[in-house]
């Protein structure tokens, strides 16, 4: 009986911890709406829908950008497309999110790149309508606008 008792003590300061280290621990910043849409033209490499999926740790955040209505002409290497990512803030000003980031890509296959860093602030409301998207994929520069505003909205950071 007595060898309950301690286990069950013990069992009871645990969960007692663990719901004190939840209390004090760090809230995760949030941005809304997780993933947009947009339609994008890239001049004579094509153009379409696009999927824009956000994250946000703090002022440091991510975006990715993936798309089947432009593929990639040949085969591309992991890491090897220098993207840079050009936001327009409702602020006035712009944010940049650029890398070197991207899956591996079989020739015809779907275009992806990203995850993307950028610094954000609290209240930031971004939009890749107004902006640009370029990459550098062997050498040849792409360039991508939006046609329209990200649709549900744009991505507003905590």
């Amino acid at each position: 009986m007595r060898g309950k008792r301690t286990a069950m003590g013990a069992a009871l300061a645990a969960g007692a911890l663990a719901v004190t280290g939840l209390a004090f621990a760090p809230s995760a910043a949030a941005v809304t709406p997780q993933s947009a849409t947009i339609t994008a033209s890239c001049g004579i490499f094509g153009g379409g829908s696009a999927t824009l999926t956000a994250t946000q740790s703090g002022t440091s955040a991510t975006i990715t950008l993936s798309t089947s209505a432009i593929t990639a002409p040949v085969a591309v290497a992991q890491d090897s497309i220098t993207s840079t990512l050009t936001m327009a803030n409702s602020a006035g000003s712009s944010v940049v999110f650029s890398g070197t980031k991207n899956p591996a890509m079989a020739a015809g296959g779907s275009v992806s790149v990203g995850p993307l860093p950028g610094t954000v602030a609290s209240g930031d409301s971004l939009d890749a309508y107004g902006g640009s998207l370029t990459m550098v994929i062997f050498g040849v520069t792409v360039n991508c606008t939006a046609s329209g505003p990200q649709s549900p909205g744009p991505f507003v950071f905590d």
